[in-house]
């Protein structure tokens, strides 16, 4: 299992050639292209390059993954000094870079030699296309439209190396092909179960990816017709995974997240193995011994009572004065993923901005261990899980039109039958979300949001809680006003406390008195506003659009930039 840790000195090639002729022969203890490419298993271990780039889980060392607030610009947190949307065009930006698209390109033209069955090489072909597919999505997010490069190119080929930014349909049907035949030829197990691709990777990275791309096309009004297409196949994609039986929701919520094994959970379809002494990291230092960017008002608000009504509207909701109040009665996830305590102590090592702290990702057997400190963390990390696979599914089939009870029954109840979790199911009475037959609307609810939709976003937020995806779904939804400090005051409020009752702290109360919600951003400048839509998409950096330009070509630049 140590060889797939993604530490991979092979996956990483340089390709040289020497102009004298006794060296035309490589020295026999170096690999090139010409003599690498003889075997499967170099076939594979190359493909371990890419892994650390798409699958960081828990990051490594004291770099972030993609959970806990190595994201958090988001209405989920609530921070001191909140993160910024992008001000000015860079200069320069390592993210507009095609070489991941290029070192695809290379890996699908070179297996394409490599002497081995048919099977094989359509197996690798599709796992060429798979990653040539993630990298796309994240060129496309950041950028919208974008080259499409389908094939190695010749650095003389200006023509095509300068080629002017296709538009963002006719690459993500590039991409949805790509993923069909990942699909389609991958196998279903390739060793290693759970640690390296195979086809339920694939068909669940499908559904995200696809879930992402249509519900950007329809609320940015780009082209309906291509979303519902997309949107389609995330559904086609998450079904697959679901009806394939072979995964299901693990007993434990909590252990999901703070397992030292993940290996043996069903709900886990691809993770990242963490080993002491190879590859560690330091989410549960950040966790437990760091100050913390606390959850916001307005995500504790969003946690469901345990009726499975919203608080607003649900006679069993105890108040927030006072965390025991706060957390009576709730969704069990809001346990399982915030602290029943508050952590006001601004002097205390491990204090929150908000006074609610996370413990999501905390194994508390191992909080005192060595291996708990720093960056020498070894719980292991969901790369893409079944939960996900589920509430893609709901949200797809919603956004299609054509959700039924047994749709939501084989998705987000599922979720809500998990043991610890039992929440009453939602359910569907003339287009209307229902709890225990009678109809309900959140009175909180963004009127611009049908009340069924609302209740299935709210419940993607809930079980991807600080998983990284909430700023990605109020891009594609087209609700980055969501993350306004100002227009949405409760994401920059924290716990509601009185100052009497914790006398050694200086936190902010609003307005000003000893009682009341913490506010965590108290300077005018350091509000986040959301005034300009052009936020949707990055700006290309100037060394780019210069670079064209000096070689005869244009190099288009996003809209507002």
């Amino acid at each position: 299992m140590k060889k797939y840790l993604y530490i991979v000195a092979l996956a990483v090639i340089g390709f040289s050639s020497c102009k004298k002729e006794f060296l035309d022969r490589p020295p026999q203890d170096q690999l090139s292209d010409d003599t690498y490419w003889s075997s499967e298993n170099n076939v594979r271990i190359f493909s371990w390059g890419f892994y650390p780039a798409y699958f960081s889980a828990y990051g490594s060392g004291f770099t972030w993954g993609r959970y806990f607030s190595g994201q958090s610009l988001n209405d989920d947190f609530a921070p001191t000094s909140p993160a910024q949307w992008i001000q000015n065009v860079p200069s320069t930006s390592g993210n507009w870079t095609f070489s991941w698209v290029r070192k695809a390109n290379l890996f699908l033209d070179r297996i394409q030699q490599v002497p081995m069955p048919e099977e094989a090489i359509n197996h690798w072909s599709g796992i060429a296309r798979f990653f040539r597919a993630l990298e796309y999505h994240d060129l496309v997010k950041s950028y919208g439209d974008v080259p499409w490069f389908g094939e190695v190119l010749e650095e003389a080929d200006k023509e095509q190396l300068y080629k002017p930014r296709d538009p963002r349909t006719f690459v993500m049907d590039k991409v949805l092909e790509d993923l069909q035949f990942a699909a389609s030829n991958v196998r279903e197990n390739d060793g290693a179960k759970g640690l390296v691709v195979n086809k339920y990777v694939v068909l669940a990275f499908m559904s995200r990816i696809m879930l992402y791309e249509g519900t950007f096309l329809k609320y940015h009004g780009i082209d309906e017709a291509k979303a519902t297409t997309y949107l389609e196949a995330a559904k086609w994609a998450a079904e697959q995974v679901i009806n394939s039986g072979k995964f299901q929701i693990a007993d434990n919520y909590r252990a999901v997240f703070s397992s030292n094994d993940l290996s043996s959970f069903k709900e886990i379809i691809m993770y990242r193995k963490y080993e002491t002494g190879m590859l560690t990291h330091a989410l549960m230092s950040y966790n437990n011994n760091e100050p913390q960017t606390g959850i916001s008002r307005d995500a504790i608000e969003s946690y469901l009572a345990s009726d499975g009504l919203p608080i607003s509207i649900s006679p069993l909701y105890q108040g927030d004065k006072g965390i025991t109040n706060v957390m009576a009665n709730r969704d069990p996830r809001l346990s399982q993923t915030v602290v029943g305590q508050l952590r006001i102590n601004q002097y205390a090592a491990n204090y929150s901005t908000s006074g609610y702290s996370i413990h999501k990702f905390l194994n508390e057997s191992l909080k005192s261990a060595p291996e708990a400190s720093g960056a020498l963390n070894q719980t292991d990390g969901p790369v893409i899980r079944y939960g996900e696979v589920l509430v893609n599914y709901a949200e797809a089939v919603a956004e299609l039109g054509t959700l039924t009870q047994a749709d939501l029954d084989k998705s987000i109840n599922v979720l809500r039958k998990r043991p610890g979790v039992t929440l009453p199911d939602l359910q569907v009475l003339g287009g209307q979300p229902a709890v225990n037959g009678t109809v309900y609307d959140d009175p909180e609810r963004d009127p611009t949001v049908s009340s069924l939709l609302w209740e299935i976003r709210r419940e993607r937020r809930i079980e991807l809680m600080m998983e990284g995806f909430r700023l990605d779904d109020l891009k594609r939804w087209k609700k980055l006003e969501y993350a306004d400090t100002q227009g949405n005051p409760t994401i920059n409020r924290g716990a509601w406390i009185s100052k009497t009752d914790y006398p050694n702290t200086n936190v902010h109360i609003e307005g000003g008195g000893t009682e009341g919600y913490i506010i965590p951003a108290i300077k005018p400048e350091s509000q986040r506003l959301f005034t300009d839509p052009k936020v949707y998409l990055d700006p290309l950096p100037l060394d780019q659009i210069k670079l064209y330009q000096e070689n005869g070509f244009t190099l288009t630049q996003n809209p507002g930039w």
